[in-house]
Order: C-alpha cells, then sequence, then structure tokens
C-alpha cells in the first residue's frame, strides 16, 4: 500500500447538497448528522442538478471546484457531513467518499 500525505490528494468523489438558504442548510446538516439519508435529502431540497444523482457528483480533480469547496473536501472527514459551505452558488452540505 503507497502512504499519501495529507494535501497530497489529486482526486475526489462527493456528494453535496446546495441550497440558497443558510438556515435551511444548517437544518439539512443536522438532520444528515443525525443519520438520515444524505442522498434523499439531496433529492429533497438540493438546488443542484445533480440532485437527480442523489447529490453525487461523481469524481473530480483537485482546483476543478470553487475554493471554498475545494478545500472542505480535501480537508474534510471522510464520509461525515460537512458544511455549511458558503460558496457563490450558495450553501453547500458536502459528504466526502473518497480521496486518491
Amino acid at each position: 500500500m503507497i502512504k499519501v500525505k495529507r494535501g497530497q490528494y489529486k482526486t475526489a468523489a462527493a456528494l453535496h447538497i446546495l441550497t440558497r438558504n443558510e438556515k435551511l442548510a444548517n437544518e439539512i446538516k443536522q438532520r444528515a448528522d443525525k443519520g438520515e439519508s444524505f442522498e434523499k435529502l439531496a433529492r429533497q431540497y438540493s438546488n443542484c442538478p445533480s440532485k437527480k444523482k442523489g447529490g453525487n457528483l461523481g469524481e473530480f480533480k483537485k482546483g476543478s471546484m470553487v475554493a471554498a469547496f475545494d478545500n472542505a473536501v480535501f480537508s474534510g472527514e471522510l464520509l461525515k457531513p460537512i458544511g455549511p459551505v458558503k460558496t457563490k452558488f450558495g450553501y453547500h452540505i458536502i459528504k466526502v467518499l473518497y480521496r486518491t
């Protein structure tokens, strides 16, 4: 197994929920923290077209997303809801599936 030092990841895969309302984003995060299905919450609340896939953004390269989102994905804890993360698009709740 090859050890990769933190910060040297080049790709990641994540789910996210995007909303324009910070209060709603906080409520969604609390529900996700309590174990509600992230995918179900994404389908119900997200404003992003990825909502049709349960918020799945697939795999993407470091630097391909807006800075705040990118920083959260490449430094946040795996498989735990992160956020809300504010970007020019709104407030994101993010669940990082893996990093390579």
